[in-house]
């Protein structure tokens, strides 16, 4: 008897993960979060750790209506969106860098760069609904 009552929140969990796929499609606001950031100067050893530590933030708001992304001190306009069955892409600028982003639309995992002349920042992280 116990173990239906464990099965049955588990089924329900798996039967509605199709459905949740449908999230990361660029229909739904999202809210990402970096857990992972890399900072790589030309002509030095990459350099790994939090985020905060290189001064991401925490959290990043995606909105594929107003094609933005904000943070808590600054709001990016997402200037190419690109959309096929397994990514989405997004590009912008800000702050003297180019930033791309590429978001699984199975999973809402995230990866996320941004260059310019002097180096490279790369965040990983995860994205959910908002």
């Amino acid at each position: 008897m116990k173990l239906h009552a464990l099965l049955l929140p588990a089924l329900s969990i798996l039967l509605a993960l199709p459905a949740a796929a449908a999230d990361f499609d660029g229909s739904k606001p999202l809210i990402c979060a970096p857990v992972i950031a890399i900072d790589c100067l030309r002509g030095e050893s990459c350099l790994s750790g939090l985020p905060e530590e290189f001064g991401a933030p925490a959290f990043m708001r995606i909105d594929f209506g107003k094609k933005t992304v904000a943070g808590p001190k600054t709001t990016t306009n997402i200037l190419l969106l690109n959309k096929d069955k397994d990514q989405l892409l997004l590009q912008g600028r800000e702050g003297g860098f180019g930033w791309n982003m590429a978001l699984a639309t199975d999973s809402g995992e995230m990866t996320l760069t941004l260059t310019n002349r002097h180096g490279t920042y790369v965040l990983f992280g995860s994205c959910t609904l908002q």
